[in-house]
């Protein structure tokens, strides 16, 4: 059928032609972010799930949302070896100017703007990476100390008296926030904290790894309270199918129940993959309706496609000892896999090969759902590392 009017749409937080099987989520959401606007109780919420389940989708989609809506939303995504305040402090600047835009500048705001000058100047002598422009003047003593801890605090009631003054709510939307380093993200968390305790609007939705919750708790005892952490995964197969047909039902292209049943096999229900396989189904079919034939035929060119990007990206990233970890996990038949078992394969002590899943979860390759159990971050990659290291070297 003809590629230019192939409504798929897979890649690393593409929007997909439908948004399905979130209503849920996105609705307890919108009601949280209306709570915190108007004063009410609220929680925050960090979004948690594999990689290719859609929670950068979903995420971006919650920040159109809440800027249609009034809301001031700042959208900032974690990259590795980049320290929080570096992250914050360009985001919150722009956010400052744009709330001056809104209205004539008040006293209110004008002491956030220096406080945010104070912030930054601090924050500069600590981290070298900080490179915003010193273009407000400084608040003495307020969000100067250097105690990342003390001075975030500071900021964020400041700007929560900001938001609470213009009637709206500073919504912080942070993705990959597993990489966000432990006291860092205990500094955001006391800071957001402070924030619920004196019922100012500003609030997070972020989103990472399953390791996130661990990490949150680490980091402060008392982010079970603050939070929510909802489990974003694979589709159900009802949401399955309406991901694949529903955009095709718009160019008028069918799939035989056969073909839906074989994608969904394929697939497992992940919104990634979905969108992949229903990109390489349409380029395949000759005709509609869409066969089981045709997903088989595509089958074979996804898994190629995704071999050479999705997979190879993460995998290329990884020691000689990480790829072997990784290649006994995937020898195990089934999910969580065990410390003590994967070890055995390489035949070695567990302690022996601790710190290397240890790398493994920093690189957010794997996470520990209990103690000793180890399990993928990225869907189907047990596939793919048999079919990269067919056999384990001893």
């Amino acid at each position: 059928m003809d590629p230019r009017k192939n409504p798929y749409a897979p890649g690393a937080g593409n929007p997909p032609p439908a948004l399905v099987g979130r209503d849920e989520i996105i609705e307890e959401i919108s009601i949280q972010l209306d709570r915190c606007k108007n004063g009410l109780s609220y929680r925050s919420f960090l979004l948690v799930g594999l990689r290719g389940v859609g929670k950068t989708v979903l995420l971006n989609h919650l920040a159109n949302i809440a800027e249609s809506q009034g809301f001031s939303a700042v959208c900032i995504e974690t990259p590795e070896k980049r320290s929080l305040p570096a992250l914050l402090a360009p985001s919150l600047r722009s956010a400052l100017l744009k709330f001056d835009h809104r209205s004539a500048m008040s006293e209110i705001l004008k002491k956030a703007r220096k406080v945010l000058g104070s912030f930054i100047g601090s924050m500069k002598l600590k981290y070298n990476d900080l490179e915003v422009s010193l273009d407000f003047d400084k608040e003495v003593g307020i969000a100067d100390s250097g105690d990342l801890e003390n001075d975030l605090v500071d900021l964020f009631l400041q700007i929560g008296l900001v938001a609470k003054e213009k009637k709206t709510a500073l919504v912080l939307f942070i993705d990959e926030i597993q990489y966000i380093k432990q006291d860092e993200f205990s500094a955001l968390i006391m800071a957001l904290h402070k924030c619920t305790q004196k019922k100012l609007p500003i609030t997070m939705v972020g989103a990472g790894l399953p390791q996130l919750v661990g990490q949150a708790g680490k980091a402060k005892s008392y982010a079970e309270r603050l939070f929510h952490y909802p489990a974003i995964g694979g589709f159900d197969d009802i949401s399955s199918k309406k991901a694949i047909t529903d955009p095709a039902l718009k160019e008028g292209v069918l799939y035989t129940p056969e073909a839906l049943d074989e994608i969904l096999r394929q697939t497992q229900g992940y919104p990634y993959f979905l969108q992949e396989w229903g990109k390489h189904c349409w380029d395949s079919a000759k005709e509609s309706p869409i066969e089981k034939k045709d997903v088989l035929y595509a089958t074979q060119i996804a898994i190629a496609e995704l071999d050479a990007s999705f997979f190879r990206v993460r995998f290329d990233r990884l020691t000689p000892s990480e790829k072997k970890y990784l290649r006994a996990m995937a020898e195990l038949e089934t999910e969580p896999y065990r410390s003590g078992d994967i070890a055995q394969i390489l035949q070695k002590d567990v302690s022996a090969v601790a710190h290397i899943s240890a790398t493994l979860i920093i690189k957010g390759m794997i996470y520990s759902s209990d103690h000793g159990d180890n399990r993928f971050t990225v869907p189907l990659f047990q596939g793919y590392i048999k079919r990269v290291m067919p056999v384990l070297e001893a």
